[in-house]
């Protein structure tokens, strides 16, 4: 295994310790998903051609949704794309009359982030980096120097160049604004003005009359509009020299758990917008990934499947087979790891947890196999355990070996002592109820 700095290690090992998917470092113990992640490798080169892509990632609480999701944020980084990503709530929302929505757009705008700027926050420094940018276009082009007669005036041609073209896009032309105020604050050295353009940029401005105060704009980002600013963002991040912009929204199954049925349904018909706009071409250098469980999809009562729109779009092809899907589909459903597949993401892990802690591989592969054996044989089924829970137990299990040398591994799985984090079927009337630890 290739050299893993101290930071990410220790964000790898503490995370997957915690049970909770790590913001980075994924990379180094990916095992299996070569399909799904070749599919969205291909939504991705057709995103950065100017088209528009919308995947959900489907899979059971604890499968592996948001590891995937997280790897497609690295890979899109990686790639060039600015990435934003959100865990959807009963406090975020893509459709509400209580700032549910607004506030999902004001925590994509605090998540966003480039592969220079990977932990999220990224807004003013992509736009500072793109100004800069310019500053050395218009010296190279021109031969002037900032502060020299005529610079600042071929700089604000430059950076209209680029902003003329959102303004045929709606709201395209007070987002261009915004834009242009933000240079213009950083030609004055007026750090208030680039603060209010950031500002109104986040969607943190709460009423008309204060942005009009700030900016001289005339509207802001609100419950209705704020998708319409997503598809500015995108276009607007391709314009300046990135590949595009990309969504990733998690834990949609809080749509599936809103109460009201009317509240419900204008999620769903937001949500039904946003695919529309990308999968017929209305949305540009645009993808967005939604991550959710089956109950989400199928459910004919409450989820997507009681809506006719959204069945039609996403019911399975006649053609479909256990072991088959099309991955081309809207669809990605994630199938669980092989027992082979298992077998090499508990060998990174330990590589992993060696390199940081500078110890030799204390178990061999024989080992690693009692190991599952005796969680199989412990929870019954592999079917009642998913990677999560095998990967913080396991953890937990190199824990305790490293910290305690005497310990003998065959002696400490076998003994009575030897508690497993099993997951258990919840079988209350819950209408909500899912697979809980």
């Amino acid at each position: 295994m290739q050299k893993i700095p101290k930071r990410v290690s220790t964000a790898l090992i503490n995370a997957l310790a915690a049970g909770v998917v790590p913001r980075i470092g994924l990379e180094h113990i990916a095992v299996g998903r070569e399909l799904e992640i070749s599919a969205i490798a291909q939504d991705l080169e057709n995103i950065s051609e100017g088209g528009a892509g919308f995947r959900f990632v489907v899979g059971r609480y604890g499968a592996g949704k948001s590891f995937m999701l997280q790897l497609i944020r690295h890979l899109a980084m990686e790639q060039g794309f600015v990435v934003a990503d959100a865990d959807l709530s009963p406090e975020l929302r893509l459709a509400g009359s209580k700032n549910q929505a607004v506030a999902t757009y004001r925590e994509l705008m605090k998540n966003i982030a480039t592969r220079t700027s990977p932990k999220g926050g990224a807004i003013s420094l992509i736009l500072e980096k793109w100004t800069s940018g310019i500053l050395s276009q218009v010296a190279q082009t021109t031969g002037k120097r900032p502060g020299e007669e005529g610079f600042d005036d071929q700089v604000e041609l430059k950076i209209r160049e680029v902003v003329d073209h959102l303004e045929g896009l709606v709201h395209g032309f007070d987002f261009a604004n915004v834009i242009i105020a933000y240079w213009r604050g950083y030609r004055e050295d007026n750090q208030d003005k680039q603060d209010s353009a950031l500002k109104w940029l986040r969607g943190e401005f709460s009423s008309k009359t204060e942005a009009r105060t700030a900016l001289d704009v005339r509207v802001i980002i609100d419950d209705e509009t704020w998708y319409d600013y997503l598809k500015l963002w995108a276009k607007f991040a391709s314009d300046i020299g990135y590949k595009g912009l990309i969504i990733l929204l998690d834990e949609a199954i809080h749509l599936y758990k809103i109460s009201h049925s009317r509240s419900r349904q204008g999620n769903y018909d937001r949500l039904l917008a946003m695919f529309n706009d990308t999968m017929q071409g209305k949305a540009e250098y645009l993808g967005v990934i939604v991550g959710g469980t089956p109950q989400l999809i199928e459910d004919k009562r409450r989820g997507l499947y009681s809506d006719e729109a959204w069945r039609t779009r996403l019911a399975k092809s006649r053609f479909h087979q256990d072991g088959l899907q099309d991955y081309s589909g809207p669809v990605i459903e994630l199938e669980p790891l092989t027992s082979e597949q298992l077998s090499q993401l508990l060998q990174r892990l330990i590589e992993v947890h060696a390199q940081h802690f500078k110890y030799q591989s204390p178990l061999s592969t024989a080992e690693i196999e009692d190991f599952k054996q005796e969680v199989t044989n412990r929870l019954g089924a592999d079917k009642l355990f998913t990677p999560r829970e095998l990967v913080r137990d396991f953890m937990s299990l190199l824990n305790i070996l490293q910290q305690n040398p005497q310990v003998n591994f065959r002696d400490f799985i076998h003994s009575p002592e030897f508690k497993l984090e099993a997951v258990e079927m919840n079988h209350h009337s819950d209408e909500f109820a899912e697979f809980t630890l």
